[in-house]
């Protein structure tokens, strides 16, 4: 307890943290905060504290999984807003170490996502199963950072308004092709055709995601427009007017970013528009925590914005616009964190009690990295032709404001309707 003891000392100053040993001796650390809830901790072993000390960011999340580390007063997101909160990143000098660990030695052999490799990580995280994501997230099942247009809109609103931000910076026209790469369960895409009057094809790795993408366009009458396959983006071929892609780029791996960006152009037409959609670090580029590279995402790695854009520069792909979603990825995760608790006897009755509490873990770890740490969600959007968009952004706000008006039970109607174009 001595190690872990006086790295808490030192650490906590904002918030109240109690830490009660295996013997009942309790220990006291911070200051009251009217940010930060009180939280107590109990451990129910010797080696527990010894196991955090040593490797934080896993010891902690197992400790918690194994029930090892018990939270008595508050709950674990309150536990790790504590940590995250005392460390803010913005207010640092130094790297934060507490509940992160990384290898920059192991960051090579880990992000080599080739084709085999891309498939198994994919299926990891996304293959548990469908109903497991119904569960929690909203009917359209957009496992992305939302958009919040007012911070007390509803989850389902926050995901409308960020596939009619998505789309406003396609520039999309009638009967063009989109290549929506890392589609996920299919609701941007159709939302696209619906919208824009666009065919469509989505590509996932996910087994889970294409199977249940195709019903939905079958469902909706669209699958002759709205293709989904399980295939790997650089198994595509043709030429697609536009392409987008929502959360896959943290999948591809720092090794393949100019292999990503290459074959995008080689993709795009020549007057094409493309849009990425990416969590980011908002400093250096840095490490991938051992346990996220453990249990959630093997491979996955958040990029800095300098090696987006480093990567891009090579396939002559011209960054037109940029964007930093600073506040809209901790009300997104707070939305999945309080539904999943709110499932948690369904998801113990399918899985068990450890599979829940490392589900929490994450949630309330994700919250924590976007709300006090140093990630953000970046949209940028590239272009093979320096005119191929407007020369000012004034078609983006109009068009935004067209979706969000639009009246999704109505019949779907075109954007080039609604701005006048």
């Amino acid at each position: 307890m001595a190690l872990l003891d006086k790295m808490l000392a030192s650490h906590v100053r904002r918030g109240e943290l109690t830490i009660v040993d295996h013997k009942g001796r309790e220990r006291h650390y911070g200051a009251p905060d009217p940010e930060l809830r009180p939280v107590t901790v109990r451990f129910a072993d010797r080696m527990t504290p010894f196991r955090i000390a040593r490797d934080p960011a896993v010891g902690t999340a197992e400790a918690y999984m194994d029930g090892r580390l018990i939270v008595e007063q508050g709950e674990i997101l309150d536990l790790v807003l504590i940590i995250r909160r005392n460390r803010r990143w913005e207010d640092r000098s130094g790297p934060g170490k507490f509940l992160r660990k990384g290898s920059r030695l192991a960051r090579p052999i880990a992000h080599l996502n080739w084709r085999r490799q891309a498939r198994r990580n994919v299926a990891h995280h996304y293959d548990i199963g469908n109903d497991f994501y119904r569960l929690w997230m909203e009917a359209d099942m957009q496992y992305s950072c939302g958009y919040f247009t007012d911070p007390g809109n509803s989850l389902e609103q926050a995901q409308l308004d960020k596939k009619a931000h998505l789309a406003c910076k396609l520039h999309l026209k009638a009967g063009q092709r989109v290549l929506d790469i890392g589609c996920g369960w299919g609701g941007l895409a159709l939302y696209l055709n619906r919208v824009a009057d666009v065919d469509v094809l989505g590509v996932t790795l996910s087994t889970e995601q294409v199977k249940l993408a195709r019903e939905r366009a079958v469902a909706a009458g669209v699958a002759d427009r709205v293709r989904f396959e399980h295939m790997d983006y650089r198994d595509v071929a043709g030429t697609f007017d536009r392409i987008v892609s929502v959360g896959m780029f943290e999948h591809v791996g720092p090794p393949f970013y100019r292999a990503f960006f290459r074959k995008c152009r080689e993709l795009l037409a020549p007057d094409g528009v493309m849009v990425l959609h990416t969590m980011g670090r908002m400093g250096r580029p840095g490490t991938t925590d051992r346990f996220i590279q453990k249990y959630i995402w093997p491979g996955g790695y958040i990029p800095a914005l300098s090696e987006i854009v480093s990567a891009s520069e090579p396939a002559r792909l011209i960054m037109a616009d940029c964007e930093a979603l600073r506040l809209h990825y901790p009300p997104t995760v707070l939305h999945w964190h309080e539904r999943f608790k709110a499932c948690r006897e369904e998801v113990v009755r399918r899985y068990d009690e450890r599979f829940y509490r490392l589900w929490l873990f994450y949630l309330a770890a994700g919250l924590s990295m976007f709300s006090d740490g140093g990630m953000t969600v970046y949209q940028l959007q590239y272009l093979r032709r320096r005119d191929a968009a407007p020369i000012t952004r004034d078609y983006m706000f109009e068009t935004e404001r067209a979706l969000r008006a639009l009246d999704l039970a109505e019949p779907a109607m075109l954007i080039a309707t609604k701005t006048g174009e």
